[in-house]
This record gives C-alpha cells, structure tokens and sequence, in this order.
C-alpha cells in the first residue's frame, strides 16, 4: 500500500484485485491508529459487499465511481482507481 500525506488526509493506494478489498481499510486503519486489525469493530456490517462490487462489476471509467462511508472514525472515500482518502474525524 503506497501511502501519502496532505495535511490531515491520508492517501493511500489499494489491491483492487483483492478477494476481499474491505479488509484493506481495516488494515489502513490499524496501521494509522496502532493497532492490530483485529482490534477493530468488523467492518462486514459497513461497507464490505460495496467495495467488492465497485471492483468486480466496476462502471466505465468515465463514470469516476467513489464509495464515501465512515469506519474506526475516519472518513473514507474509495474511488474506483484503488486509491482511498482517510479523514480522521472522532
């Protein structure tokens, strides 16, 4: 995962081709807050079957497709791209 900073928002670049491209945020989020991933509230009742759609059945590039939802107390947007912004917000 590349990883980049622009004031408090977080940039980082993920495995679209993941079978589970949810368990990337969960392990962003721990990387970020220090803790293991298993620490973290499961995020299957969040977000997980979206984030597997927007890479498996993506929409035509043009559509510049993003899924914004808020987990472990960040604001997330992942964009279709595989790259994903992380606000801490709590």
């Amino acid at each position: 995962m590349t990883e980049t900073h622009d004031d408090e928002i977080v940039h980082r670049e993920l495995n679209s081709d993941r079978e589970k491209p949810s368990i990337a945020i969960v392990e962003a989020i721990a990387d970020l807050e220090g803790k293991q991933a298993d620490e973290l509230t499961p995020i299957y009742d969040c977000i997980d079957g979206m984030l597997s759609e927007l890479y498996s059945n993506p929409p035509s590039p043009e559509a510049q497709m993003a899924v914004e939802f808020t987990y472990g107390g960040y604001r997330i947007t992942v964009k279709q791209s595989g790259t994903a912004d992380f606000i801490h917000v709590a």
